[in-house]
């Protein structure tokens, strides 16, 4: 199969899919990698560094997208790269469909498979693609919101940690999961003085072990998080519902409750945020003002450290990207079940009943939308996914 790996375009993306010891796995079995040029440059990666591993450089995106079986992206596509997708290719990437209507029926007219890394599972539940993405983003959170705190970029004016005789800032995480425990850690590595909010007793059990008493672990309900608003600084919106539309955990009229100044980050904002009046924000424009509460919104936090994020997530997509190129799609997923989950949208059709419900289609299984796929592409003479080359 031919893998392309495009240079991305979103706004302060500085990643890349693949790192050149991926190319070296694809090529050891027998797959050929197509990079654009200066695709890596933003994660320290140049040309030399693909070509030495059997990769071969292509001058534009155009021909990427044109040669590929199989895209491989870090983030979901832009309208331009939306327009260039065509019936019967695979599309690797994250995507976060559900609070993205637009974004969905563009893949769907496209013709094209498309397998969300965050929506991939494994046979205990866990969502390994996200998981690396959610590390960094869940430690920058907690960089960013003592950052914001600073009185020169509209907070408080309160040290996260604190000095002797001056009490410490207040940081409540809202979710105990991957984005939640390491934004809980770096909070309580600054000394803060943390609180973990979570609807599961048994991760809090969990979170309770791990922090070593280091944090308190508080049981996630409307009236809890209101008692605790008024005291916090910082809070970190850490909440996921698999491949679903992210709950508003904190309501504008809510935000009267809290210290004017006092800063929100919401990690879920790629997934709609879970405050209710959290909006996208860039790494060049991060910010916001509501009601006198700050708001850090970037959508793709892992993109300001570029060099830790695509080598993370190159060691977590390999083995599924193999799995792809190895055997297609149909092939792949009928092999893990959890890589079948990842499968949002095929044959015109979205596959994942999540992002159908949040955006008013109707779900389609995905063996069935696989098995189309299949017959047209036999019926129009194209090789099918599974062997596309």
């Amino acid at each position: 199969m031919k893998v392309g790996i495009p240079t991305e375009i979103k706004p302060d993306e500085y990643r890349v899919a693949i790192t050149p010891a991926g190319v070296r796995e694809l090529v050891e079995h027998g797959h050929e990698v197509l990079i654009q040029r200066d695709a890596g440059e933003g994660s320290a990666i140049g040309d030399d560094a693909y070509t030495s591993q059997g990769a071969r450089i292509v001058p534009d995106a155009e021909t990427v997208f044109a040669e590929a079986g199989m895209v491989m992206k870090v983030k979901e596509p832009q309208p331009p790269e939306v327009n260039m997708l065509h019936p019967g290719q695979l599309l690797f990437t994250y995507l976060h469909l559900a609070p993205d209507p637009d974004l969905t029926r563009g893949l769907m007219a496209s013709g094209a498979t498309c397998v969300a890394y965050e929506t991939v599972g494994d046979a205990q539940g866990r969502l390994p693609l996200l998981a690396p993405m959610s590390e960094v983003a869940g430690k920058i959170a907690t960089q960013a919101g003592a950052f914001y705190l600073e009185k020169p970029f509209g907070g408080r004016g309160v040290l996260l940690g604190g000095v002797p005789g001056v009490a410490a800032a207040n940081v409540m995480v809202i979710g105990g999961g991957a984005v939640g425990f390491n934004a809980a850690s770096i909070a309580i590595g600054m000394e803060a003085d943390v609180f973990v909010f979570d609807l599961s007793i048994d991760r809090l059990r969990e979170l309770d072990l791990a922090f070593g008493g280091r944090a308190s672990t508080v049981y996630s309900s409307t009236l809890a998080i209101e008692e605790m608003l008024p005291r916090v600084d910082l809070v970190i919106g850490a909440v996921l519902v698999h491949g679903a539309k992210a709950p508003h955990v904190i309501r504008r009229k809510q935000l009267k409750l809290m210290k004017k100044h006092a800063v929100l980050v919401d990690v879920a904002i790629d997934q709609g945020g879970c405050f209710e009046t959290s909006k996208p924000t860039t790494h060049a424009d991060p910010t916001f003002e509501v009601d006198g509460i700050t708001h850090y919104c970037v959508a793709n936090m892992p993109g300001a450290v570029p060099i830790t994020s695509t080598f993370a997530l190159t060691n977590a997509t390999l083995p599924y990207a193999l799995a792809l190129a190895d055997h297609g799609v149909d092939g792949a997923a009928a092999r893990d079940q959890g890589l079948a989950l990842g499968v949002n949208v095929a044959a015109g059709k979205v596959t994942h009943a999540a992002v159908a419900e949040a955006i008013g289609e109707t779900h389609t299984p995905v063996e069935r939308a696989l098995a189309e796929v299949a017959r047209g592409a036999k019926g129009d003479g194209r090789a099918p996914a599974a062997a596309a080359t």
